[in-house]
């Protein structure tokens, strides 16, 4: 829906990944989407060029969040969730509805 206004599919995703999980990193959503592991780090370098995200590293993995201090932050998560809303659910399950959490020790199966 919006890769025509971000110019590909690819950023698209990551914006939807990062509205729904607030931070990742490259190799996560390229997995996730099945994309292109370039594709998805250049399209986070162009976003952190950009100032909408920023980056840091955790262990040996960078990761990327919003930038708190992007002047239209809120205006871009805002046209970004109206989107996403309008994904069908099929999708958004399919996506954006994995455990991000281990589960609890002893826990039955």
């Amino acid at each position: 829906m919006l890769n025509q206004l971000f110019g590909s599919r690819s950023a698209e995703l990551i914006f939807y990944y990062m509205l729904v999980y607030n931070k990742g990193y490259a190799r996560k959503v390229s997995s996730t989407f099945n994309l292109s592991l370039n594709a998805v780090q250049k399209q986070f370098l162009k976003f952190e060029t950009a100032g909408i995200f920023v980056s840091f590293l955790e262990g040996r993995t960078r990761l990327f969040q919003w930038n708190p201090r992007y002047p239209f932050l809120k205006e871009l998560k805002g046209l970004i969730q109206k989107a996403y809303d309008y994904l069908p659910e099929s999708e958004k399950e399919k996506y954006f509805m994995t455990r991000t959490r281990p589960r609890r020790t002893a826990k039955p199966l």
